[in-house]
């Protein structure tokens, strides 16, 4: 039995990339320097996927910045402001849109769906050229092959990338960004045709947007994409993964449907209905690649159950096409709990990392293959016990408290009419009030002010007495523009997202608050807080 990883973080087990990229930034390496990190960071990765028994291991899901950014780029769609002439791109060009430079501002930054991973939104319009400009995805699959590992290589999907994106300044709103498909497409022909003469055997598209409600023209896309790419396709296994929730029926009969499809990766962790789609109808000698591990959490996955779930799979797809996976990239996870030292052990044997996760994927392959490792298994049906049945977890105050609640303690006292005047009585807003979304740019006086206090060189009342001065600035600014509803800025907020980085002790501190509050959603926060970060830091008005 075989098993496949979406994705993987990017960032390091000990936040290597982000401390190359910062250090790159600063002018304090060179761009080699900051390609040897990233070099090692990978080889390690597919080292360790390959190690652990995986058999599908993924390449292109390495990113200097986001995987929707290194489309944009290897589609050579970069806005005329950032004064690209053609040819490769590279870090001056990438950066600029990612983080903006010192005359022009970045690409809109936004959230990856429903996680707390943000991408840099494509700007397009009918005037775009388009053209072959990075060759990141066939690179890295050679350097993976020469290290001696063969790596499925990742795409964001065509239709995806469009749908993903947004109209440029100047172009109309109602502008279809998917009558852009037969420009792209050719592209995509390109990368596809590289990637064969490497020797690829697969290739991974992942259209994530399949899982949104989607009319029949945007579905009809996917048909026509697909189709077009069928003859480029040729002799290649071809992966579609689309993940964060279900599939609707017509999504899920317009994807297995698809021209020169081998397989479909699915999220079961999110997709549950999606599990009665493929019993009730899944498509004869393709492959199913299940998501049973769930990428966007940190505790150890129950594995008895996902066992139970790919049994009954398997005897739907066929024994020889099912794929163990996880439901996502695992991009969204803290890296490895090696690094968590300051955990007890009860509360680590509940959690599962990246690197554990990779581990969980591969035990269920062998499982399902007769190959069941006991004392794995035995250890995790113990930890799953344990979580459940914990003090630490089980807080008779917060179940008594909960089980009290009324339908009415679910509502406020007043209604909204009566809190609309209790408002405008206290505020006196115009009809239509202006405000900002609260952060505002980092100056470069605020980060020399951010980097002093952070190396001890000034005092903390110095450090809090330049905040105050800097939300002074912003809130005169703010009256002088006649804004109705005031923010402060959020100077201070800046210092507290790289404290994250920084953070072992504050995502131990939210998993016991979980722990002891009886709650789970905490858990989320403490395990994307690793990798989100990332971008929010990196962005030029974050």
């Amino acid at each position: 039995m075989a098993s496949h990883i979406v994705g993987y973080p990017r960032m390091g087990p000990k936040r290597e990339l982000k401390f190359a990229l910062e250090s790159f930034w600063d002018k304090k390496s060179s761009a080699e320097d900051l390609q040897k990190v990233a070099a090692d960071l990978r080889s390690s990765i597919w080292q360790q996927m390959a190690a652990a028994g995986i058999k599908y291991i993924p390449s292109n899901t390495f990113s200097y910045y986001d995987q929707v950014l290194d489309a944009t780029s290897m589609l050579g769609a970069v806005p005329p402001r950032y004064g690209w002439n053609g040819g490769e791109i590279g870090f001056d060009t990438y950066f600029s849109m990612a983080r903006g430079n010192a005359s022009v501002p970045a690409m809109e930054m936004t959230k990856w769906f429903d996680t707390n991973y943000h991408f840099i939104v494509p700007e397009l319009g009918p005037d775009v050229n388009f053209s072959y400009a990075s060759h990141k995805a066939v690179d890295e699959y050679k350097e993976a092959k020469a290290l001696g590992v063969d790596t499925i290589p990742v795409l964001i999907g065509p239709v995806s990338y469009l749908l993903l994106s947004k109209p440029a300044k100047g172009v109309e709103k109602t502008f279809s960004l998917l009558s852009l498909l037969p420009k792209i497409l050719p592209i995509y022909k390109e990368v596809i045709a590289e990637l064969k003469a490497a020797g690829a055997l697969w290739i991974q598209f992942d259209e994530p947007t399949l899982v949104l409600d989607l009319d029949s023209h945007q579905l009809q896309a996917f048909t026509a994409a697909y189709a077009e790419l069928e003859t480029t396709l040729s002799g290649l296994n071809v992966l579609i993964e689309a993940y964060f929730a279900d599939l609707t029926a017509e999504a899920y009969k317009t994807l297995t449907e698809l021209k020169g499809v081998t397989a479909y990766g699915l999220d079961l962790v999110r997709g549950t209905q999606t599990i009665e789609l493929i019993k009730s109808n899944f498509p004869k000698g393709k492959y199913l690649f299940a998501g049973v591990v769930d990428g966007r959490n940190i505790w150890a996955n129950d594995l008895a159950s996902s066992l139970s779930t790919l049994q009954a799979l398997e005897a739907v797809v066929g024994k020889d096409k099912l794929v163990v996976s996880t439901s996502c990239s695992l991009l969204h996870t803290a890296v490895d709990l090696v690094n968590e030292t300051k955990l007890d052990d009860e509360i680590k044997s509940w959690l599962a990392f990246a690197a554990q996760k990779v581990v969980e994927v591969n035990a269920l392959a062998k499982a399902l293959a007769g190959q069941k490792d006991e004392a794995f298994f035995t250890a995790n049906a113990s930890a799953q016990a344990s979580r459940k049945s914990s003090p630490r977890v089980t807080n008779e105050a917060v179940q008594k408290a909960a089980a009290a609640l009324k339908g009415s303690d679910h509502r406020r006292a007043t209604n909204v009419t009566a809190r609309l005047d209790a408002q405008q009585k206290k505020l006196n807003l115009p009809v239509l009030p202006t405000t900002t979304i609260g952060s505002f740019p980092q100056t470069l006086e605020l980060r020399r002010v951010r980097r002093e206090y952070k190396a001890n060189k000034i005092s903390e009342d110095d450090y809090v007495k330049a905040i105050k001065e800097e939300i002074k600035k912003v809130v005169d600014l703010q009256e002088e523009l006649d804004i109705d509803v005031l923010v402060h800025g959020e100077p201070e907020l800046k210092l507290c997202r790289e404290m994250i980085w920084l953070s072992t002790l504050v995502s131990n501190y939210l998993v016991l608050l979980s722990l002891l509050t009886g709650g789970c959603n905490l858990m989320g926060l403490a395990a994307s807080s690793h990798q989100s970060s990332t971008v929010m830091l990196a962005a030029p008005n974050q």
